[in-house]
């Protein structure tokens, strides 16, 4: 039998960085990089996706092209963490050796079994004081990763980001995991991919970052992403220099969409821009469908009840950026306050944005590494719209907590302070009712509010305005027999209760 022909050859693995904030990630990535600037990100916490090409020289000599991406660590970025798994071929977990497994390890490591991807423990900062190695490696099995020689066969490299010891043995292990995958791609076909990033600038308009899973894409042709595309007039690579031609495991940049691609969305490439239309069209029928689908299951709680909704426009850098804070948005409803996002979108904050959030119940506006333009902050000011602008997301989550707590509204309850049995009644004119009665429960007190109850029903309510112990004015009763005078509209009977309650909010 003939062996079927095919275009297919051996492709570079796409690697994720993944793991805990602050246990080295983007210092590893800097030196495989051979890179030493800073990281220009607020708080130092990477908050956006990368894509790098790293050339690596095998032990045996042989040049091997690795592309990483650099994916947030801190845990409002969770989704990205399992984009970054579901894109990437191998992914590296970092874990420090000084601080051992954390919740967003586990995290990290939730998305990479999801997504089944094969991956390598990086025990980084074995340089420090502290560091210990073998602990670190015993706190990994406890937390159910079995790495090579201790009951399981997930390869684990020791190593300094920092000073780069351990690194080329890390950079052969990710080669040799990759060479065990097989991975090839076919360069003769139009290429598919991941969404990565999107952007949208005022002078170069709506760019997406792209990682190209299969084939290869050429200027001249259409790329589509969902509802969004764009011709290939303007191709960068990671470095942001202008190409012609990239293929797979390739990171690139392509600049002129016409709406901003959802990232986490496949793309796809076409010679033709009919081709490309065509499937724009059956991807707007798609996402119309799912728009009318979603309408009708309106925003009612499940359970019927009502939720104090606070209205919020979001602005954000990029794609992934919005994706973060919506997703930290979400998290902080409750049964009695939630913050409804009304609008969101990437870039500078507008007057359009202002006008929006003055309406009937006035939104706030929150703005993530963005900047409002001079009329949009004027407008802002003059209609009292708040727009709070942050560059770190756990700030704007500090923030918003606190905003939503303020507003959370108030549940006004009956608390209970004593149960006393009616006895006789002495007078009765109009709603005043002087008694007599015996504490039974807790205290009876002055100016406090009663239920009356008659058989287990309450039957109405009152006030309780004097209050006597053998003929002595008191402020309350705890126990024995009192006099009271009470106003209330119902006629009490001997044999009635009353029950003193104060009404406290929560």
């Amino acid at each position: 039998m003939q062996k079927q022909k095919t275009n297919s050859i051996e492709r570079g693995p796409i690697v994720a960085i993944m793991g805990h904030i602050d246990h080295g990630k983007s210092t590893l990535l800097s030196y495989i990089r051979k890179n030493t600037e800073p990281l220009n990100e607020a708080g130092d916490i990477t908050q956006h996706i990368s894509a790098y090409e790293v050339e690596h020289i095998s032990k045996e000599g042989k040049k091997h092209i690795i592309t990483f991406l650099d994916t947030p660590g801190h845990e409002a970025f969770c989704g990205i963490r399992r984009r970054g798994a579901s894109v990437a071929d191998v992914v590296v977990l970092v874990v420090s050796a000084e601080d051992g497994v954390k919740p967003q390890t586990l995290e990290a490591l939730s998305s990479i079994k999801n997504s089944k991807t094969p991956f390598i423990v990086a025990i980084n900062k074995i340089d420090k004081p502290d560091a210990n190695i073998e602990r670190t490696k015993q706190n990994l099995v406890e937390n159910e990763i079995y790495i090579e020689g201790y009951g399981g066969d997930i390869p684990a490299v020791a190593l300094s980001a920092k000073s780069g010891k351990g690194v080329p043995e890390l950079l052969d292990m990710i080669i040799l995991v990759a060479e065990m995958e097989s991975l090839t791609g076919d360069p003769t076909v139009p290429a598919q991919g991941i969404v990565i990033e999107s952007n949208r600038d005022i002078q170069k308009g709506i760019s997406a970052t792209c990682i190209i899973k299969n084939g290869t894409i050429e200027k001249g042709m259409y790329i589509t992403s969902g509802t969004a595309s764009a011709p290939v007039r303007i191709m960068e690579n990671f470095l942001g220099k202008s190409i012609d031609k990239a293929s797979f495991s390739k990171p690139i940049k392509i600049i002129g969409w016409d709406e901003l691609p959802l990232v986490g969305n496949t793309f796809e490439s076409y010679k033709t821009r009919e081709e490309a239309r065509e499937k724009i069209e059956k991807a707007k029928i798609i996402k119309d469908a799912e728009q009318n689908q979603e309408n009708k299951s309106g925003y009612e709680n499940c359970d019927g009840s009502s939720t104090n909704n606070i209205p919020i426009i979001i602005k954000a850098d990029t794609g992934s950026s919005l994706e973060a804070l919506i997703s930290e948005i979400k998290k902080l409803t409750t049964d009695r306050v939630s913050a409804h996002i009304i609008s969101s979108g990437i870039g500078t904050i507008s007057e359009n944005d202002v006008r929006l959030a003055n309406g009937k119940e006035k939104a706030v506006i929150i703005g993530f590494n963005v900047k409002i333009d001079s009329p949009a902050k004027n407008l802002a000011e003059r209609n009292e719209i708040e727009v709070k602008i942050f560059e770190i997301i756990y700030k704007m989550n500090e923030w918003l907590k606190e905003m939503l707590t303020t507003r959370t509204p108030k549940i006004k309850t009956a608390e209970s302070l004593g149960t006393a049995k009616v006895l006789k009644i002495f007078s009765k004119v109009k709603d005043k009712q002087i008694l007599g009665a015996r504490v039974e429960k807790g205290v009876i007190t002055l100016g406090s509010q009663i239920k009356i109850m008659r058989r287990d029903e309450n039957i109405g309510e009152g006030k309780v305005r004097e209050l006597q112990k053998q003929k002595v004015a008191v402020t309350e009763v705890d126990g024995g027999e009192f006099g009271t005078l009470i106003v209330a509209n119902i006629e009490i009977a001997p044999g009635d209760y009353i029950e003193s309650f104060v009404i406290t909010e929560k």
